[in-house]
């Protein structure tokens, strides 16, 4: 008995009589009265009885739809594409009066409303509708279930990153009225460019212009992306532009403020607080804001009637997703374009071999400026080999040649000097003096770091390792292999003790410096703008870039060069760039030559030689050596499938963030102490590799359909494969 019925009964207020006549008429009603979330009893809707519904649970094996009951007082709000919570998880035997009852509640949404079910028995009713707001169209779904199986995933996943969590508050505010198309921009900077003009008009004329842009270095590309977006807007559709972080976030939307006022854009970025994202988000849904700018979480953004999707810098590691089913930004903006007859725009100020791809089929056209605008904008570049380091006397004491120390002198006479570090911290990696021998843990043989000045411990197990000799010569006397961002900064304040050191890096990254002298000591992709530019800029230790373990080693050290060099004055106004790695190697020429688009076009033709992505298709499966053995002893794998491996994977070192690929860290579904995992890679040709996808999707959902066994992780396209 509640308590409302104990209140009730109480000796002398006359509520039993009242209370008895209640029950009666409950007893008499026409209706049973519906049950809560279970709605037994209760009458369907009249027409339309059944919705199709996508449950949030992104298992492999249960990516399908699944059909419910729309009970009648649902039928009004229960429209394809709202969120809903139903009961799941229920056996066909739990029915009563009609209804099958039982299960644990999840969300899910509509995706249709059908008169009928496939499904012979009978049905669970919808538990309640969440919001009528319909947050789930038919293109975003469409493009989700691409992105699905394109990278062997679930559905449900795919939804999990386009849609985010709902604020009622936001919900309930109305979106203000979409504005008029605005005039056509001006071609302003996109005059140095030979087709950037004919890109604008096409955009304007409600032309799918597709391009593969170069951008000149300098300050002016945030601008340009704007006029791009003011160009597809202003034929009455809209736009979307992904940037790899927060501070690219700001300055595009600062460039489209300025150019097209306040309220034609939204910003979509993860680090916005949920409620304020999801009010942009409806915003861009409901059609009050043609205009998007954001992260990776802004590529499904569902803008109304797209006319351009662009993303800048695609080969930064931020546009790759770490949720399942890790999507690329850019294949799915390429996936949106294909779908949608959009115009497309890749931009950088570098070259991806994937971007070099599209010009090579002939997918998008090239948007590059001659050679002569390339000369005006660019910075020299000289370059400081490995034999001129080793006699320069002025380099052994402290690691830069005297060229490097002439530049700074020069640039800081003019403005502020930047100085790039591959490593953060203050020594990274230590060698023995005597004999080069990396100095390594005698405990668990992982290499000894120096995160502070006077600690010496190992970057695996993190033990203390103060005592060290060298296993081979039996040295006690330590140098730097790579010298860290934090000792670099120290080391050049003592130099120029009259100028400010400041450092941007992973703890602390800044956004821009004024223009006034100073050294600015920054670690790959944290260097902050400075105000009227660089007069100068040193690219340290270019081997330790250069000497990665990886395929794109040299893609991915010229593209951080030329980020770096990017920020620095043009030739003409005197910007000077040292870079500190051996003249002759590939990348080092593209960077003195600025031909970013030259050497993506080498890495291409190469690459095609040994069959390696882009390509070919690549998928990686991962996990202990007898899973990943009968995973690929089970899955039915196209005939021009090529396995490569398996080969053991190192654990990833404690405390350094996890790389795409990386094993996972010690847990019950992960490696434990001493436990070996391996990496099998698995090759198709072009045009295979829709076959790859579902033939892993597969195996997969068949393997956690049985239960049981050690996990397997797939990843299809991984960023990283040694």
């Amino acid at each position: 008995m509640s308590s409302d019925d104990e209140a009730s009964e109480r000796p002398g207020d006359g509520s039993p009589e009242q209370l008895a006549l209640i029950r009666e008429t409950v007893r008499k009603a026409a209706k049973p009265r519906a049950k809560p979330r279970t709605w037994r009893g209760a009458a369907l809707a009249g027409e339309l009885p059944v919705a199709r519904v996508v449950v949030n649970k992104g298992v492999l094996h249960l990516d399908q739809y699944f059909d419910y009951a729309v009970p009648e007082e649902l039928d009004e709000a229960a429209r394809p594409g709202v969120r809903v919570r139903v009961r799941f998880g229920a056996g066909s035997h739990q029915v009563r009066e009609g209804r099958r009852e039982g299960g644990r509640l999840i969300d899910g949404f509509i995706v249709e409303r059908r008169a009928d079910s496939d499904y012979p028995g009978p049905l669970a009713a919808l538990a309640d509708v969440v919001s009528p707001e319909p947050v789930l169209g038919p293109g975003l779904l469409g493009l989700a279930r691409a992105v699905a199986d394109r990278y062997a995933g679930s559905l449900a996943d795919v939804l999990q990153l386009a849609v985010p969590p709902r604020s009622a508050r936001a919900e309930s505010r109305p979106s203000p009225p979409p504005l008029p198309p605005p005039v056509v921009p001006e071609p302003g900077t996109w005059t140095r460019y030979d087709q950037g003009p004919a890109f604008l008009h096409a955009l304007a004329e409600g032309g799918a212009p597709r391009a593969v842009w170069t951008a000149l270095p300098g300050p002016h590309w945030a601008g340009e992306l704007a006029g791009a977006v003011a160009a597809a807007l202003a034929s009455g559709r809209g736009a979307l532009v992904v940037v790899p972080d927060g501070r690219a976030v700001a300055r595009v939307d600062a460039a489209l403020t300025g150019l097209l006022g306040e309220g034609r854009h939204a910003v979509l970025t993860a680090d916005a607080g949920p409620e304020k994202r999801y009010g942009q988000w409806l915003a861009v849904r409901r059609g009050s804001v043609r205009a998007v700018v954001g992260t990776r979480a802004a590529m499904f953004a569902p803008v109304h009637d797209l006319g351009l999707v662009a993303i800048w810098d695609d080969g930064d590691s931020s546009h790759s997703e770490q949720h399942a089913p890790l999507p690329h930004a850019r294949e799915v903006l390429l996936l949106r374009a294909a779908h949608e007859r959009c115009g497309f725009l890749l931009g950088s100020v570098s070259c991806t071999v994937e971007a070099a791809q599209l010009v090579e089929t002939g997918w998008a056209r090239p948007l590059a400026a001659g050679r002569e605008q390339v000369r005006r904008a660019a910075p020299l570049i000289r370059t400081v080999g490995d034999g001129e380091l080793a006699r320069d006397e002025a380099a052994r004491a402290a690691r830069l040649p005297s060229l490097a120390w002439q530049t700074v002198r020069d640039g800081l006479r003019t403005g502020p000097v930047l100085v790039q570090v591959p490593r953060r911290g203050y020594v990274p990696r230590l060698a023995c003096e005597r004999c080069r021998a990396p100095a390594r843990c005698a405990h668990c043989a992982g290499p000894l770091e120096a995160p502070r000045e006077q600690d010496l411990r190992c970057g695996w197990c993190g033990r203390d390792a103060s005592g060290w000799h060298c296993a081979e010569c039996g040295g006690a006397r330590l140098r730097a292999r790579i010298v860290g961002a934090r000792r670099t900064a120290e080391e050049l304040g003592r130099a120029f003790p009259a100028v400010p050191v400041r450092t941007s890096g992973r703890d602390h990254v800044l956004d821009s410096v004024p223009g006034r002298p100073a050294l600015v000591v920054s670690t790959p992709g944290a260097e902050p703008v400075a105000e009227g530019g660089y007069a100068a800029a040193l690219l340290l230790d270019g081997w330790a870039m250069l000497g990665r373990p990886d395929l794109r080693a040299g893609e991915e050290a010229l593209r951080r060069w030329t980020g770096a060099a990017s920020l620095v004055r043009g030739q003409a106004e005197g910007g000077t760039v040292v870079v500190v790695a051996e003249p002759t190697l590939r990348p080092v020429q593209a960077l003195v030559r600025w031909d970013p688009v030259g050497h993506a076009q080498r890495e291409l033709a190469e690459r095609a030689e040994l069959g390696f992505p882009p390509v070919s298709r690549m998928a990686s499966v991962t996990g202990r050596a007898e899973a990943v053995a009968g995973f690929l002893a089970t899955a039915s794998l196209p005939d021009d499938a090529e396995v490569l491996g398996p080969v053991p994977l190192p654990s990833p070192s404690p405390g350094r963030s996890r790389r795409p690929g990386d094993p996972p860290p010690a847990s019950p579904s992960g490696p434990r102490p001493g436990e070996q995992w391996e990496r099998a890679l698995l090759r198709v040709p072009p045009g295979s590799g829709a076959a790859l996808a579902a033939a892993l999707k597969s195996a997969q959902a068949a393997r956690l359909a049985r239960g049981g066994g050690d996990p397997v992780r797939i990843r299809v396209d991984p960023p990283d494969i040694g």
